[in-house]
């Protein structure tokens, strides 16, 4: 019982991330875009906590498709800023939501979880097929570019 009582005691810690801990094409997505202040935490956690996954979507692209951008954390930056928009919208949408009455709490934050998760997946589906569509359309290429141009 006492162990259980001094987890409860423990502090957690929060990790607060800037735009200084990510890189370089991160901020220039963010300027470029401008992205406002009050989603740059979301957009720098979503950065951080994205990476394996976008790295995965990455390295499944064809090298035409990869070659649409400069490098990784290009498509790693702009697949940041689509997913926390979408989080966004999806996390707005979900507090208007209706749940059956028979549904408990747990029940509903497992169905948001699972949905946000999708959200996500899907927000790297569509880079990858964006970038795919790109190889053979310069304007919707020179769009990609032109976010990077320094």
């Amino acid at each position: 019982m006492s162990e259980i009582n001094s987890n409860e005691d423990q502090i957690i810690e929060e990790t607060v991330y800037t735009l200084d801990d990510c890189s370089p094409e991160l901020r220039q997505v963010v300027k470029f875009e401008e992205v406002p202040a009050e989603l740059i935490d979301m957009l720098v956690n979503v950065y951080k906590v994205s990476e394996p996954t976008s790295r995965e979507a990455w390295n499944a692209l064809p090298a035409s498709a990869q070659n649409v951008l400069d490098n990784f954390e290009q498509f790693h930056s702009l697949v940041a800023l689509s997913q926390s928009y979408s989080g966004v919208d999806f996390l707005g949408e979900m507090q208007d939501t209706k749940f059956p009455e028979d549904m408990g709490t747990e029940e509903q934050a497992e169905y948001k979880a699972s949905m946000l998760d999708k959200v996500l997946v899907n927000c790297v589906k569509d880079m990858c097929k964006q970038l795919k569509k790109a190889r053979r359309n310069p304007p919707m290429k020179r769009e990609f570019t032109e976010i990077f141009q320094k």
